[in-house]
């Protein structure tokens, strides 16, 4: 006879498919964070200084910001598996040209090619991997496919930098479009497909804004990820105001670990304390900049604020794309594609926000920056109980 638990849906992850998704994510992460390691060897063979270097990472955001709402709209009707493809194809091909470029403005251009892939894969995976399991671990499979950003910032980037500085920052480009020819393979043989929107939708991201729930997941994402990247954006510096600029590697391994463990908090629990959680994070992320901001002087105070910033932050995008999706429904798509512009809109403008700061009131004024700034987060995530993050 068959029962009630024969007729539940199962609740077993698809892995393979949904660690091919976190490898994407991986792949996108650190193409965008790879030049802020090899930044002295890209300028000195390139010719520029090294600020114009740095601008890689700036090009790549602007890329992901300008594209990711209209290339969303323009492909929505696309099968999913397809529009993954082409946009790790894109990664491929970018990656190959910034290896083998002499030229700064072809460089940049590669950059700007690559932040337009980005887009489309942010915009994609988190709705790609809650389409291929039950309502019920939805949010479960979006912590394993977000589990590639953490490890990008606190594996890759390290063996990144290390491989660049022993066979050239050529070489670790190169690596990376190896990494992305297999994930192609593994895509193609590994992920089942899922088919994209009905034709016909014209006004997708106008849809999305009047959804009930949207607007203030946004809002929470682009002010959130404005505070953090303040402060990540200059840690370096703030490290070397207080005699750490030598230990910022360490204090970066301490954030990356507990941003895993973070990952691994959220996905057990999000399916059921979306709200809970996403205020702990701000809170956790609140408290670890009190901490930098009060006992900045004291090592081991800062490390201990480390691990309080990456349990806070390391859930944070799963977090965020899950509320985002959840509230969205028929236009979850749409509402990606805004918080995936948002989210690089703040990442940019911590950068421009975080310089203003240090030539007005010094490094000392960063994590005083980020305690204003998660005030109006906390109180719209706390008033938003009915819609964008219910309990």
């Amino acid at each position: 006879m068959t029962t009630a638990q024969d007729l539940r849906p199962p609740t077993t992850l698809p892995l393979p498919a949904l660690l091919a998704l976190a490898t994407a994510v991986f792949v996108t992460s650190l193409t965008e964070t790879l030049p802020a390691g090899l930044l002295p060897a890209m300028s000195a063979d390139l010719g520029v200084s090294e600020s114009a270097t740095g601008q890689a990472v700036t090009v790549y955001a602007i890329g992901t910001a300008l594209t990711a709402i209209p290339l969303s709209a323009a492909t929505a009707h696309w099968r999913r598996k397809r529009l993954l493809l082409a946009a790790m194809a894109g990664f491929a091909v970018a990656n190959t040209v910034t290896a083998v470029s002499g030229s700064y403005p072809l460089t940049m251009a590669a950059r700007f090619v690559a932040g337009i892939a980005a887009g489309l894969a942010w915009a994609l995976l988190a709705g790609y991997a809650r389409r291929l399991v039950p309502a019920a671990v939805q949010g479960r499979a979006v912590a394993v496919v977000m589990a590639g950003v953490p490890l990008a910032l606190s594996i890759g980037v390290p063996a990144g930098t290390y491989l660049g500085g022993a066979l050239g920052w050529r070489t670790a480009f190169a690596l990376m479009t190896a990494v992305t020819a297999l994930l192609l393979g593994w895509i193609a043989l590994g992920v089942p497909d899922r088919p994209g929107q009905e034709r016909g939708d014209r006004a997708p991201v106008l849809k999305a804004l009047t959804v009930p729930g949207v607007t203030p997941v946004l809002f929470v994402t682009l002010v959130f990820v404005l505070a953090h990247t303040v402060l990540y954006a200059y840690i370096a510096t703030f490290l070397d105001r207080y005699g750490m600029g030598g230990s910022t590697d360490l204090v970066l391994l301490v954030f990356g670990g507990a941003s895993l463990l973070s990952i691994w908090i959220v996905g057990a629990g999000i399916d059921r304390r979306l709200r809970v959680l996403t205020m702990t994070s701000v809170l956790l992320v609140g408290g670890a900049a009190g901490v930098l901001a009060g006992f900045a002087d004291q090592p081991l105070l800062v490390y201990g604020a480390a691990a309080l910033w990456g349990l806070g932050w390391g859930g944070a995008p799963t977090l965020l794309q899950t509320a985002v999706a959840d509230a969205g429904g028929e236009q979850a798509d749409a509402a990606q594609a805004m918080l995936v512009t948002l989210w690089n809109a703040a990442m940019a403008g911590g950068g421009v926000v975080g310089g203003v700061l240090l030539g007005l009131f010094g490094a000392t004024a960063f994590p005083w920056s980020v305690l204003v700034l998660l005030v109006p987060v906390i109180a719209v995530v706390w008033w938003s109980r009915e819609h964008g993050f219910p309990g």
